[in-house]
This record gives structure tokens, C-alpha cells and sequence, in this order.
């Protein structure tokens, strides 16, 4: 068991104040880029992981520990139940990030894209309240508000056509991270059968459900135009080197028409065969962290635990649930006898290497000090005892 109190009072108390100028955890078993376990000692000094040199100004005890990277969440949303936590109830957007950001900390996240829905629907998804949560990030990263590294992900309903030249804007501004396509209308349409499915829809954008069916079915009469809408807002992308994701591909063909647009992230393929169309074409694929912890998905798609041991799933992600790739990733070392560090890419070097992100995902001299201490003596309820950020301390846990 870890020792009481490992982690020094100074640094407790300075969270999550400037970090020392060189910060040693020492005595963990760290995770090296190679897959294996070591104990060792590493530094953060400068905002980046170095190797031990010198008196460290100070020192936090991981023996007993895993020292490992930081999570990288590619795709997130669980944010909008701070911002709507029950249907028409809103919350402070500034409220609703800073809550998640501690959830995210807690739970080792240290690189997080927001996945913030543009769509042609009002509320909860629509135009005013992705400007809100766009001016909020910007607020509260200028003034440091938030200890998790914190991106836009767009997520860009493809019959949304009349913004598809101001997302353009946004792309071109620097102010996207990732862009995703997601195709939801169709499915709408074909839920408004059904009461329950339509009051849900209803509730996020505080129409009628009839409004909500007519709505539904005049944006769905744009279908002949989302194909070209795509394409220029994926060249918008391509221009200002941002990575792009689609979002349920459900057919190799359609997969293999974003990947022509230049999107190489499959997120949340809907099959099988799909989802090994886009591996074997040298695409990331994205599944869900929830997925496993469940043994299924929740809305009849396939397993994540399958495309995992099948080779094809290259990321996890939060999806809704931000404890997930945390839990996950010693889910499937135990349950699908992955070692730890196959397991733990999944959830760091995969979605950092899709996010196109060079500087993390691994502990490794030089790169960013995105760094966890992780107490995993009960492998079915791991625990982050400390989380640094650029070598910043962003949470510590005492034990009892």
C-alpha cells in the first residue's frame, strides 16, 4: 500500500498554484514509451518530463504507484449535464467548464477536447450555445482557469449547410482543434415515430415535439446539398491543418469518401466491417470508453472490447462518462490479458497521435509534463492520487 500522506503539504497547498521549477516523482513504476514498467524517478521542470539531475526543489513519494501518462480524451461531451443537468435547466456555461475540468483532473485527463455539437437544431446544440462555450474556453484559458488542457472539438452536423462558411471562418481564425462530421438528421427523422425519442430531442432544444418533427423534416429536404457542404468546409480544414473525424460511419463507402476529403479518424464506426475498412486503410479508429466498462454499447452498435482485441480500435475516448478511459484501460488488462501499456496507449500516445498532438502521450525527456500517479492495488477501482499538467500539480488525492 502507498504510504499515508505521500504527497508533500507545500504542494498541496500550492495547487494549483505555479509548479516548482523541478518537481520529482520518485520511487513510482513508470511507463515507459516501449510498453514496459520500471521503478525510476522523472523530473518536471519547465513544464516538460527530464530526466532526474540535481537537488529537486521538491519531491512527491509514488512508491507503490504507477507513474504514467496523461489521459488525452479526443472526444468528450459530458460537459452539457453541467450545463443543462436536468431538461430546460440551465447552468453558467463558466460554471458548468470549471466543474468538468475538476471531474476531468480527478479522473487523470490532462488533455481534453471538448466535442461542442453545432447543428441546425435551437438549445443545447445550436449556434448560441456553441458561441457560449467557445468564449467561455477562450475566458478561461486567457486567465488560467483551467487546469486541464482544454480544446475545441467541433462537432458539425452536416445538414447544418448555411453555417458551413462561418465554421469556415472559425477554421481559418485557428479557434477549431478538431473538426468531426457527424450526420445525425436522418436519424432524427426517423425517430419521430416514436414519443419518447422526440420529447428527448425536444427537451435539449426547448421546442415543441411537433415543432421538433417539422423542423426535423425541412432540414432534411437539404439533403442533395450536404455533400458539397462537406467537402468545402473538410477543405476549410485541410487549409488551416486541422485534423477531421467522422462521426458513426455506418459503411466502408462512406468512410472511404472522408477519408478521400483527407479525414483520417473513424469515431465510433457503427460495425464491424467498417471500422476494420478503416484500420486496414491506415485510419485512427475512435470507440468508446464507456462502451467497455458497459460489455456493450448502449445503443446496439459494436462492442469496443471486440475492435480492441480484434487490432482495430487505436483510441478510447470519454464519450459521456469522463471515469471511463481511466476504468477502461485496467478493464481490458484484466479482462482481455492486454498488458498495461497496450491498454494505457489507448487512452494517451493513440488519441494524442490522432489529435496530431507530437508533444505527450508518452514519459519521455522532452515532452510535455502530462503526468499521473495512479494507485491500482484494487484493479477494479483505480485511482488518481495526483495529476500534473505541463508539470503543474491539477489534483492530489490524500488517503485516509
Amino acid at each position: 500500500m502507498p504510504p499515508k500522506d505521500f504527497l508533500p503539504d507545500d504542494l498541496l497547498r500550492s495547487a494549483p498554484a505555479a509548479a516548482p521549477s523541478r518537481l520529482r516523482i520518485a520511487g513510482g513504476r513508470v511507463l515507459r514509451r516501449d510498453g514496459t514498467l520500471g521503478v525510476a524517478d522523472i523530473d518536471l521542470a519547465g513544464g516538460c518530463i527530464a530526466a532526474p539531475a540535481g537537488s529537486p526543489d521538491a519531491t512527491v513519494r509514488a512508491d507503490g504507484l504507477l507513474v504514467l501518462p496523461g489521459i488525452v480524451d479526443i472526444h468528450g461531451d459530458a460537459f452539457e449535464r453541467q450545463m443543462m443537468p436536468r431538461p430546460g435547466v440551465h447552468m453558467p456555461v463558466a460554471i458548468a467548464l470549471a466543474e468538468t475540468d475538476r471531474q476531468m483532473a480527478a479522473n487523470g485527463i490532462t488533455t481534453a477536447f471538448h466535442g461542442v455539437t453545432w447543428s441546425w437544431e435551437p438549445g443545447l446544440r445550436g449556434r448560441d450555445s456553441f458561441l457560449a462555450v467557445a468564449a467561455a474556453l477562450d475566458a478561461q484559458r486567457g486567465r488560467q482557469g483551467l487546469a486541464v488542457d482544454t480544446r475545441l472539438h467541433l462537432r458539425f452536423e452536416t445538414y447544418n449547410i448555411e453555417a458551413v462558411d462561418e465554421a469556415a471562418e472559425w477554421l481559418a481564425a485557428g479557434r477549431i482543434d478538431l473538426l468531426a462530421f457527424n450526420d445525425h438528421t436522418p436519424d432524427i427523422c426517423a425517430s419521430l415515430g416514436n414519443p419518447t425519442k422526440v420529447q428527448k430531442i425536444a427537451d435539449r432544444t426547448g421546442l415543441s415535439a411537433e415543432a421538433v418533427g417539422t423542423l426535423a423534416r425541412e432540414v432534411l429536404e437539404r439533403r442533395h446539398a450536404v455533400a458539397d457542404a462537406v467537402e468545402r468546409l473538410a477543405a476549410a480544414a485541410r487549409t488551416a491543418g486541422v485534423p477531421m473525424l467522422s462521426h458513426d460511419d455506418d459503411t466502408p463507402d462512406l468512410r472511404a469518401f472522408y477519408r478521400a476529403l483527407g479525414c483520417r479518424v473513424s469515431e465510433f464506426p457503427k460495425n464491424f466491417p467498417t471500422a476494420r475498412a478503416a484500420r486496414d486503410a491506415g485510419d485512427a479508429v475512435v470507440a468508446g470508453a464507456p462502451n467497455v466498462l458497459r460489455g456493450g454499447s448502449h445503443n446496439g452498435g459494436v462492442a469496443a472490447a471486440d475492435l480492441v482485441r480484434a487490432g482495430i480500435a487505436s483510441v478510447l475516448a470519454s464519450d459521456y462518462f469522463y471515469p471511463a478511459p481511466l476504468l477502461a484501460a485496467f478493464r481490458l488488462m484484466r479482462e482481455a490479458a492486454m498488458p498495461l501499456g497496450g491498454a494505457w496507449a489507448l487512452v494517451s500516445s493513440g488519441p494524442a497521435a490522432a489529435a496530431g498532438l507530437t508533444d505527450r502521450g508518452a514519459i519521455e525527456p522532452g515532452l510535455r509534463g502530462d503526468v499521473i500517479v495512479v494507485d491500482a492495488s484494487d484493479p477494479d477501482l483505480p485511482r488518481v492520487a495526483a495529476a500534473f499538467s505541463a508539470g503543474r500539480l491539477i489534483h492530489a488525492a490524500r488517503y485516509p
